[in-house]
């Protein structure tokens, strides 16, 4: 039975240094670290993907993917995203599906988006690079129904997944069971009722259920990446990175272990 890694979004941190950041997940034993775009890891800045590459390797970590925020709109540039990603060595990209709610995305602005995350997959599959859509509120891939669509459209994509705010755990997991068989990596994280940021305790419930569904069929996620922490404070790191490894090891990891 496959194993889910445990990790990190550095964007979890921006205020850190990609250095400060792989000595905090190193010492609070995750696995791998999805860089982000915005601050660490700028598209096109091929240097700086190098040596936060370097570092990580030093670590003892893996980079796992490179957190993008390309939306596939006529306007964004797809080269530089996939330059860093190369430099990076790693072999996923997170994107985003546009900039606009699905309830405000007509069929015809649905159908030339799709068009366009099917040029950016065949772009990224020639450098031997995959493209996984961010589940997220304000996209087109805001909903269950319309992220199913997206990937039925473009087969070449997969998936993020995140439980959707304020939702209960069963709904949650609903919409996790939809999507199984193309989701590709988590986002690990605990927001109740709404955007209140709370440790990863405190959803248990949520996060060992979805655990003990992994376990039930083939297909797992590869990474389960902690996203946010309460206050984005680097020092409950080691809490949050301990909670996720006991949730991650009360049901599929022991299972593929004995």
């Amino acid at each position: 039975m496959t194993t889910i890694r445990p990790g990190l979004c550095s964007v979890t941190f921006r205020a850190h240094t990609p250095e400060q950041i792989v000595e905090a997940a190193a010492a609070a034993k995750l696995e791998v670290i999805e860089w982000g775009g915005d601050v660490h890891v700028p598209p096109g800045d091929v240097r700086t993907a190098e040596r936060v590459a370097t570092a990580t390797r030093s670590a003892g970590l893996l980079s796992c993917s490179y957190g993008s925020y390309y939306r596939a709109t006529p306007s964004d540039e797809l080269a530089p995203v996939l330059d860093s990603a190369e430099a990076l060595g790693v072999d996923r990209v997170r994107i985003w599906a546009g900039r606009t709610a699905s309830k405000d995305v007509s069929v015809a602005e649905r159908d030339a988006l799709a068009d366009r995350l099917q040029d950016a997959a065949d772009a990224a599959a020639q450098r031997g690079i995959r493209l996984a859509l961010e589940y997220h509120a304000r996209t087109l891939t805001d909903t269950v129904e319309t992220t199913e669509w997206l990937l039925q459209r473009v087969p070449g994509l997969s998936t993020y997944w995140q439980p959707d705010v304020g939702a209960p755990d069963d709904v949650a997991l609903a919409a996790y069971r939809t999507l199984e068989s193309r989701v590709d990596a988590v986002h690990v994280f605990s927001w109740w009722p709404t955007i209140e940021r709370l440790p990863l305790a405190a959803r248990e419930s949520l996060w060992r259920a979805f655990v003990h569904e992994v376990s039930l069929v083939d297909r797992a996620p590869r990474d389960a990446l902690l996203e946010f922490v309460p206050d984005d404070d680097i020092d409950v790191l080691a809490r949050e990175a301990q909670t996720l490894r006991d949730y991650l090891g009360c049901g599929l990891n022991a299972g593929a272990a004995e």
